[in-house]
Formats: C-alpha cells, sequence, structure tokens
C-alpha cells in the first residue's frame, strides 16, 4: 500500500479548511499545510489535524508557494488540494481503494474536478488535473498565476473526483498580479497569455481581453484546449460588444482545433435560432446531442451543452417548426434533467394544450427557451 503526503497552501480559509481536510483525513498519511499570510484562525484551524504547518511570505507567485508545499513531503506520493476542495464520501472510499491497490510505478493519477453544480445536483462543470503524483519525481509547479503541475512518465485516469465548493475569493488578486508583472516588462508565455485574457474578461474588461485572447490564438503555441476555449471566450467578448460576426468567425474557428464539441454546437445553433433558420438550427442542436466531447478530455465541460440545453432549444425550434409532437419529446427529454426549469414547465404545458393531452388556461403561443 502507498502512502500519501496531503499539500495545501492556504490563506484565510477559517470558513473552509476544516470542512476540507475533514473530507481527506481517512486517506492521507501525512498533511503539510502552508500559510501564505493568514490573519484569521486558518493555521490554528491546521493544527487541530497536523503538526506540520509553515510560513511562507507571499511573493505573488503561487507555484513557489505550492513547489515549497511538495518540499516538505515525505510520503511516496503527493495529492494536493485547496482549502475550497473536498472529498465527497463517495470519493473517499474511491481514494483509499486507490491507495490499497495503486501500482508504485504509477508516476500520476488524474482525479475529476466538479466545479459547479446545478439546483438538483448535477455536474454542469467539470474537467481533469493531475491530483496524486510520485513525490521521488520532484515534479514542479510552473507559472505565478493559474499555475500547472508539470507531470511525465506513466499517468492513469481516475474516476475519482474533487469537488470544488467555490467559497468566495479576492476577485481582483489575480489581475494585480499579471498587471505587476506587465509592469516589470515582464514576456508572457502563451499560458500566461491566456489566463491574463481570462482575469480581463472575468472583469469584464471585453475588449482588451479580446486583444489577448487573440495574441494567444495567433502565436500558435497554445495547449489545445486552451485554444478551443479561448474561441468561445472571444465569441463570448464579441457578443458582449455587439459584434456579432465576430462572434460567429470565433465560433467557426473552433472547429480548427479537432471535432465540433457540443459547446461550440450550441452556439452555432443558437445564432441560427436568433437568426429564424430553424432547420439549421435543429441541425447544430442534433449535433450537441450525438458528439459529446471525449469522457476523458481536459479542458473544461459545459455539459449542460450536451444535456438537457440542446432538447430545450430542439423543442423551441421544431414548435417554430410546427411539428409539436417532436418539440414535445425534446421538451420531456430536457424535464429529465431540469424537472423545475420554469422553461421546460412552461413549455409542457403550452405543449399539452397544443396537442390535446391536458388543457391548461393561460398558456403562451410558442414554447421558450
Amino acid at each position: 500500500m502507498i502512502t500519501i503526503s496531503l499539500c495545501m497552501i492556504v490563506k484565510n480559509e477559517e470558513k473552509s479548511l476544516e470542512r476540507c481536510l475533514s473530507s481527506v483525513q481517512k486517506a492521507v498519511d501525512q498533511m503539510i499545510i502552508v500559510d501564505t499570510g493568514s490573519t484569521d484562525n486558518t493555521k490554528q484551524i491546521a493544527r487541530k489535524f497536523t503538526r506540520y504547518v509553515y510560513d511562507f511570505e507571499w511573493i505573488d507567485d503561487f507555484a513557489a508557494a505550492r513547489n515549497f508545499a511538495f518540499s516538505h513531503a515525505e510520503m511516496d506520493y503527493i495529492l494536493w488540494l485547496d482549502a475550497d476542495d473536498i472529498l465527497k464520501e463517495e470519493d473517499l472510499e474511491k481514494l483509499l481503494e486507490l491507495k490499497q491497490n495503486l501500482d508504485p510505478g504509477v508516476d500520476s493519477v488524474t482525479m475529476k474536478y466538479h466545479l459547479a453544480f446545478d439546483e438538483h445536483g448535477n455536474v454542469i462543470s467539470s474537467l481533469r488535473r493531475n491530483r496524486l503524483v510520485k513525490r521521488s519525481n520532484d515534479f514542479r509547479w510552473i507559472g505565478a498565476v493559474h499555475e500547472y503541475l508539470e507531470v511525465a512518465g506513466r499517468i492513469i485516469d481516475s474516476d475519482i473526483a474533487v469537488t470544488h465548493c467555490g467559497d468566495e475569493r479576492d476577485s481582483d488578486r489575480n489581475l494585480n498580479i499579471y498587471m505587476k508583472r506587465l509592469a516589470k516588462g515582464e514576456v508572457f508565455t502563451p499560458r500566461d497569455t491566456y489566463y491574463f485574457a481570462n482575469e480581463l474578461k472575468d472583469h469584464r474588461f471585453f475588449e482588451l481581453a479580446a486583444v489577448y485572447y487573440r495574441k494567444f490564438l495567433d502565436e500558435g503555441k497554445g495547449w489545445v484546449e486552451d485554444n478551443i476555449a479561448a474561441c468561445g471566450k472571444l465569441a463570448d467578448c464579441y457578443l458582449e460588444l455587439g459584434d456579432n460576426a465576430n462572434a460567429l468567425a470565433f465560433t467557426l474557428k473552433s472547429f480548427e482545433y479537432g471535432a465540433p464539441r457540443p459547446e461550440f454546437c450550441c452556439r452555432m445553433g443558437y445564432h441560427f435560432l436568433q437568426a429564424g433558420d430553424y432547420a439549421a438550427a435543429v441541425y447544430w442542436y442534433r449535433q450537441a446531442l450525438e458528439n459529446p466531447a471525449p469522457a476523458n478530455t481536459w479542458g473544461m465541460q459545459n455539459l449542460s451543452c450536451s444535456t438537457w440545453l440542446p432538447h430545450l432549444q430542439l423543442c423551441v425550434c421544431y414548435d417554430r417548426l410546427g411539428m409539436h409532437q417532436i418539440a414535445y419529446h425534446h421538451n420531456e427529454a430536457a424535464r429529465q434533467y431540469q424537472p423545475d426549469h420554469p422553461s421546460v414547465l412552461q413549455n409542457k404545458a403550452y405543449l399539452e394544450q397544443k396537442l390535446g393531452i391536458i388543457p391548461v388556461e393561460n398558456s403562451e403561443e410558442t414554447a421558450d427557451s
């Protein structure tokens, strides 16, 4: 059986740290908690779980802090989490089983990262990350902001999921770090350029964000998943700026990097739906359902775009085409995922009246997206 060191960096995490550590403590043999300047009770909470609590002077460099934490690990493998992450009970059991059976020749184990959920607990946003790595390989974190763990060797994909609980964070922190680096004249890597554009977009600086996304794509050195994501984010920026032509152009550009993803099929469907070309919209929404993204893709996935959302929009399209029975079928499919969604319920009432299934008073004239 392998042994595991949990390595974390924290700052002012008194609201979430105990929840995180409690969720994983049964599976780890050592906890390394590196504090980067807390002014609350974070360190006191950490010491309830471990004596390995260290201070690290913050230097606007997440990779440096994470590498410092890794340097104190003593077990066979290192697991890393953030304070607003947890392992749900079923995932803790899976990790305990993995710990018993993992081949020591494995260099890294990836885990799913569930980032967002709907009101019914369905995962709507997810990606995959290297989570458990062999300590003796001395894998290093790279990047001052939006850092990544550079690994190599034998990597296996697990079905264990880490769940992000979405606590509030300093929304300006990362943007300020990038701005300081720019002011110093630092040359950004392609990854830096992409994530700087993300920060600009998140702060609604859409024109400047578009400049950096285009710079990132024009350099042609990005990771394919980031290239695809940048196309979607550029489309969003241009929609915010009222530039529908460029929004469409960068939706189409995403197809240069591989088979169309469900998110972009939905974008195309929405484009034609807005234009009143319902037959074309049907084609693209059906593509979203029939061609889901690869199960183990490392990029961000909006799972709504391959489940209930295309069905809901197909309901609208078929209704506008006068094909009410098919519209009803797709609304019922959407209702399997979103039984309480207002549009789904409105469509159900409207179409049941239209089809003579159940008379409903005060129905709308058309289906609602």
